[in-house]
């Protein structure tokens, strides 16, 4: 981790953006990628004297949402059978058929929500296009749990003094806490269905 503090350190403040701009898309096509803590790396370098709070942001917006999109059209034009290739022990038939219906259902509430699920949320652009799930709507929903997520980031790193260790601490607590939220929401959400459900059925 420290490597990784003095090597943006030593960038300038270009680099520094786009080298978050950089991370914040890929975590979107290779999920492993910790995006998270370059981004808050990066915020946290920029917060001492290499960038500013909105250049920081306004990067990671850039590159998270260019990368949702760009997987956003590879669901839209490649479909589930590609979607259950790439990721065949999480895209079983049933579960695409579950996630499919449920998003149709929530409309951009369940796309925002679901973007906040740390195990899921590379996920959701993809899917949404499998789906044909609007663009405008998914790029909307995406928007608004991407910027709510790195806002939050952006303001720890900025308020983080000088210990980086404290600020990654944080901001894996606070996603955790994001992440029970928000399925606890989706648990709902699908509760609330099955109970619609079951009400109209005969």
């Amino acid at each position: 981790m420290h490597d990784i503090l003095n090597w943006l350190g030593s960038l300038p403040e270009p680099l520094l953006y786009g080298t978050i701009l950089l991370a914040a898309f890929a975590e979107n096509v290779f999920p492993p990628l910790p995006a998270d803590t370059v981004i808050a790396l990066g915020a946290f370098v920029a917060a001492r004297g290499n960038g500013t709070a909105a250049g920081a942001w306004t990067a990671t917006m850039f590159g998270n949402i260019s990368g949702a999109m760009m997987m956003y059209f590879l669901g839209r034009r490649f479909g589930m059978p590609w979607l259950s290739q790439r990721f065949p022990r999480t895209f079983t038939p049933k579960a695409m058929e579950m996630v499919s219906r449920r998003f149709r259902s929530g409309g951009i509430a369940t796309v925002a929500i679901s973007r906040f699920l740390p195990a899921v949320r590379a996920l959701v652009p993809p899917v949404a296009g499998a789906i044909s799930f609007g663009a405008v709507p998914a790029a909307l929903a995406m928007t608004v749990a991407s910027g709510v997520w790195y806002g939050l980031v952006c303001f720890l790193a900025f308020r983080a003094g000088a210990n980086a260790d404290a600020l990654l601490d944080k901001i894996a607590s606070e996603q955790r806490l994001a992440g029970m939220i928000a399925g606890g929401v989706v648990i709902a959400l699908l509760v609330g269905g099955f109970v619609v459900y079951r009400r109209r059925t005969p």
